[in-house]
């Protein structure tokens, strides 16, 4: 059926005049934090994130608390993580810290089983810990390559592997959080993006896999995040505050960093078993439509 041509006159004109609800979705001012109304079906579910007591990580421990999950934050001790678990603790928050180095896959093992041994359920993987080490291909060495393998990529696999069978019975999701490096490249940083394209292939490699369990596994994608280890990148650079107006102007949408808040709603949506329980081995972007900002 044709729409009514007044109808569509009338918002024509709308848009022309500047009133039309499109139109001014497009500058709404950024979200202030992490709302959702439905119900993701998450409450009680037992949540592992690691690197989940700092930036990103930390705002999804938070939103999978709001939405009832209880969490265990796998991750090393900083001053950042205990400010973290000191405000969650206080609130009473079902959310757990186990210190491990994620780089020893032995800890990784260690780990999984004292969160089933304590716990008796895993519901979700978040895997999210790493760091943009900047080893590169003529800075770097074969040796540093390993290396960030080993600090960005190995843990997944291991985490992974070691909480399957808990997994396998709880029907449970895996959320890898990559990056647009993956797609992008970004110069000067290979090991990282090998690790962050790694992710992306696990990600459609396990969710075939999986299948027949009924387990789903999909990635985030974020690109320019506000977190405390971006600021501390941008406080290494000359002038902070034109570099941050450098990179934010070439974000096509709202022209803003993406908040870790945004991040954390798509993970939640994709670990949620009601709201997305039909989503698997899917690479959500979340970037503000930027993808190519490195490369012009």
């Amino acid at each position: 059926m044709f729409p009514d041509v007044s109808s569509v006159n009338q918002n024509l004109s709308s848009f022309r005049e500047g009133t039309s609800p499109v139109k001014s979705a497009c500058h709404r001012p950024a979200p202030t934090g992490y709302d959702i109304s439905m119900d993701l079906g998450l409450k009680d579910k037992l949540i592992i994130v690691t690197g989940g007591a700092a930036g990103i990580g930390a705002g999804i421990t938070r939103a999978c608390l709001d939405e009832g999950a209880r969490i265990v934050v796998l991750t090393r001790l900083s001053d950042n993580v205990r400010q973290f678990m000191a405000e969650v603790e206080g609130a009473k928050e079902p959310c757990t810290l186990i210190e491990a180095q994620l780089d020893d896959t032995a800890q990784c093992e260690k780990a999984i089983a004292e969160v089933e041994q304590r716990f008796g359920a895993i519901d979700g993987l978040v895997n999210n810990a790493g760091v943009n080490d900047g080893v590169g291909l003529e800075s770097g060495t074969v040796d540093r390559f390993i290396e960030s393998l080993r600090k960005n990529l190995f843990h997944y696999y291991a985490l992974a592997h070691f909480a399957l069978p808990a997994l396998k019975r709880s029907k449970g999701s895996i959320v890898n959080i990559s990056s647009k490096v993956a797609l992008t490249g970004q110069g000067n940083t290979s090991g990282y993006a090998a690790s962050k394209g790694a992710q992306l292939a696990l990600t459609r490699e396990w969710a075939a896999e999986l299948l027949p369990h009924g387990i789903r596994v999909n990635a985030v994608l974020p690109a320019e995040v506000m977190t405390p280890l971006y600021k501390r990148w941008l406080d290494t650079l000359g002038d902070p505050e034109a570099r941050l107006r450098q990179i934010t102007d070439k974000i096509p949408l709202g022209r803003r960093m993406t908040l870790s808040s945004e991040i954390a709603a798509a993970t939640v949506f994709l670990l949620s078993p009601t709201q997305s329980g039909h989503t698997t081995g899917q690479h959500l972007i979340v970037d503000g439509v930027h993808l190519d900002r490195a490369l012009t």
